[in-house]
This record gives C-alpha cells, structure tokens and sequence, in this order.
C-alpha cells in the first residue's frame, strides 16, 4: 500500500486509526493488518469485529482510514472474537 503521498506505507501505521466507510460510515478503529486483511473493532458492547480485504483501502491520512464499504455492507464483513478465533456471525 502506498499513502496519499505517493510513499510506501508501513501498514502498521494504521494500527488505531479511525476507520469510515462510504458516507462516514463508522467501522470502528484499525487494531490489526494481516497479510490480506485489516482488522477494526467497533466501539459497541457487542465489540464487533471487522475483518476488511487490504483492496477495499480507498485513502488514508493522520487520522483516519477510508474503506469502499457502505453501511449495507458491514454484516458482511463482521466477525465475532471468541478468545482469539473468529466465526462468522
């Protein structure tokens, strides 16, 4: 991945970042990047978790990571931490 500079990411960078999707979407904030994916946990009692394709980055900056994701399609994306393993919901 690259920033919005044209540089080479360190994609650990993005660890606590607030992620938003399509219309300022909250998907919660980036706690883990994987080879293919990055994980966020959203800020509810359910702490849902998200876990997103490293292709759906639009742009990045300080602050915050954008996703091409709309709100209609979270469910798509979420996961439920149990201990440390994931299942779909």
């Amino acid at each position: 991945m690259r920033d919005n500079y044209g540089g080479v990411l360190n994609p650990e960078n993005l660890i606590k970042k607030e992620a938003k999707g399509i219309d300022n979407t909250d998907l919660g904030e980036v706690k883990e990047i994987t080879s293919n994916s990055i994980i966020t946990e959203k800020r509810n009692g359910d702490k849902d978790t998200l876990i997103i394709p490293k292709n759906l980055v639009e742009r990045f900056n300080e602050d915050s990571v954008l996703f091409l994701i709309t709100e209609k399609e979270i469910e798509t994306y979420k996961q439920k931490r149990i201990n440390t393993l994931f299942i779909l919901k």
